[in-house]
């Protein structure tokens, strides 16, 4: 069959029901589409058949990572373009997927039959494999000490070395806090400093005072807050990698003295009482189902007036939670079993835990910014990150830390800092009288 670009842009856009964003280039040398766009290739007939057998968001991300299908020309532009059309939710689907309307249109006679034309095209009728990087689907109950560590295990031990090369020298992986141009920070190392003094200014922290890090990673938290404010610190993390990483790091910096680093999970956590708690980027991984309890381990293992920072990404909330789904691609290449929530429910459980939250800041902005530095980092040293991993993973964070970045700027996600005191009795929650004084 000849020019398979002309017929796949054809059926696209009969499918979806508007003209491509991008364009088609197929494994057959033809291309159509609007000139000058970003061109989704197909560099083989595989890549069709993960999305005939599999449509939708899981079927583009399987033939992405299994690098049957690619982008040439800008990522950024071609994802923001077929966002609309693949990701985003309309009122039509119910707060659904817009597989929804996908599927009722491979319904229609007339789709049924280019099609069946296609599946003569994608050459043999079986579903390809899944590539080695998907997880696993997991079955039984959600949020288990054991499944936990094996969701955390899949997302972060993929090599510290992979990691710095994304990460910068920073080794922080969370939202970074950007100024302006004239006074605040101007490389990304220099924001995820500021991102984490900030936490250290809001959590109020004192020389000789007891700080627990849920969700440590590679310890960076731990060490500004033990170096620049005095503190002895315990960070935990469910990551063997991380661990080490940050164990080593703690040494170099010869605070082994002030400093734990544990492979534990928060809910084991019993050494209590602590004068603060920070958890950045780290409550994603709880779920629904595990809020309620996660907000009463950290209530609990604070002193009274004891303060807690809780830096979490956020969704927008949907007229029907209980449509909620987490995107495919997420779930099976990224964060297996990771949960977004609005920034009212955290807030509300936050508060049924016994929380008094003082101040709730968005920084969705900065978040954006942080991805796409992270974005440069791998693509500038690609050919490294692919030998330190393998291609397929390198592609996972490429596709999703630039979708990620998209998603910020358009306000589909957001991130929080949550700052929440356990008051003592009679009311004294020594914050500052002034609010947000930690600006200084």
């Amino acid at each position: 069959m000849a020019d398979a670009a002309g017929r796949l842009t054809k059926l696209a856009e009969e499918v979806l029901g508007a003209p491509l964003p991008v364009r088609i280039r197929a494994w057959d040398r033809s291309e159509s589409g609007p000139p000058g766009a970003p061109a989704l290739v197909f560099r083989s007939r595989r890549a069709l058949r993960h999305l005939l057998f599999k449509p939708g968001e899981l079927g583009l991300a399987r033939a992405w990572v299994a690098g049957d299908l690619d982008v040439d020309g800008d990522l950024y532009a071609a994802l923001d373009g077929l966002a609309e059309m693949i990701w985003e939710r309309g009122p039509e689907d119910d707060g659904k997927p817009q597989r929804a309307a996908v599927l009722r249109a491979l319904a229609r006679p007339e789709i049924r039959s280019a099609v069946r034309e296609l599946l003569s095209l994608a050459g043999a009728p079986i579903p390809p494999r899944p590539p080695a990087e998907e997880a696993p689907k997991s079955h039984g109950p959600l949020h288990t000490l054991r499944r936990d560590k094996q969701a955390i295990s899949h997302h972060y031990d993929v090599g510290n070395d992979f990691y710095e090369l994304v990460l910068g020298p920073s080794m922080v992986y969370s939202c970074a806090y950007w100024g302006t141009d004239e006074d605040g920070a101007a490389t990304l190392e220099e924001a995820q400093r500021d991102k984490l003094d900030l936490i250290c200014r809001k959590l109020n922290l004192k020389e000789g005072e007891r700080l627990l890090d849920v969700g440590c990673g590679w310890g960076s938290m731990v060490l500004h807050a033990a170096q620049h404010y005095g503190v002895s610190a315990v960070g935990v993390t469910l990551s063997e990698e991380q661990a080490a990483y940050a164990r080593k790091r703690v040494a170099e910096a010869g605070l082994t003295d002030r400093i734990e680093i544990r492979v534990q999970d928060y809910r084991l956590v019993k050494d209590g009482p602590y004068d603060a708690i920070s958890s950045i980027g780290m409550a994603e991984h709880v779920g629904r189902a595990r809020y309620a309890e996660y907000a009463a381990d950290l209530y609990g293992l604070l002193k009274p007036g004891g303060r807690l920072l809780n830096h979490q990404i956020a969704r927008r909330p949907l007229a029907d939670e209980d449509s909620y789904h987490v995107d495919e691609f997420i779930d099976r290449y990224v964060f297996p079993d990771g949960e977004l929530a609005p920034i009212g429910r955290t807030v509300a459980q936050l508060e049924d835990a016994g929380f008094e939250v003082r101040d709730v800041e968005a920084i969705r902005e900065h978040y954006a910014l942080t991805l796409r530095q992270w974005v440069a980092n791998l693509e500038r040293h690609w050919d490294r990150a692919v030998r330190l991993t393998t291609p397929g993973r390198a592609r996972v964070w490429r596709l999703y830390m630039a979708a990620s970045a998209l998603s910020f700027e358009r306000n589909r996600i957001g991130v929080n800092q949550v700052l929440a005191v356990r008051t003592p009795e009679g009311g004294a929650s020594g914050m500052p009288l002034r609010a947000r004084e930690w600006r200084g």
